[in-house]
């Protein structure tokens, strides 16, 4: 499994935007292009929700309705890292953000089943308020 970090976070006004950041670690080296990588979120009260996904080469990126025309999501492989760049960004957007790396191929039909994801980070908390 690899080891995974996220970080930007923050407390924002509603149009802003943030970009969140995922490091993976294996072994104490930077590793997560053999991943592909999915941004989740769960909000006060509910239950996670997936975001967006790219696959390991970054050839294909799948992203859920509540993200598309906001939410990029992208990678870096020099920096074993995967950004989620968020743009107007609104209150109901507020949660702990997550993400998850799998070693199968992410596709059309389970980009967003949690189940397929092996290693999760801790979180990073967005809070979106005026």
């Amino acid at each position: 499994q690899v080891q995974l970090v996220e970080s930007g976070g923050g407390l924002v006004q509603p149009g802003s935007s943030l970009r969140l950041s995922c490091t993976g670690f294996r072994f104490d080296r930077f590793e997560l292009d053999a991943y592909a990588v999915g941004w989740f979120r769960q909000a006060p009260g509910k239950g996670r929700e997936a975001i967006a996904s790219v696959s390991k080469s970054a050839g294909r990126r799948y992203y859920a309705d509540v993200g598309k025309g906001r939410f990029t999501i992208s990678r870096e492989s020099a920096e074993s890292t995967v950004h989620l760049q968020m743009n107007n960004l609104k209150p109901d957007d507020t949660a702990a953000y997550f993400c998850a790396a799998r070693s199968s191929m992410a596709g059309a039909g389970d980009w967003d089943d949690e189940a397929k994801y092996d290693s999760w980070g801790q979180g990073t908390q967005v809070t979106v308020s005026s």
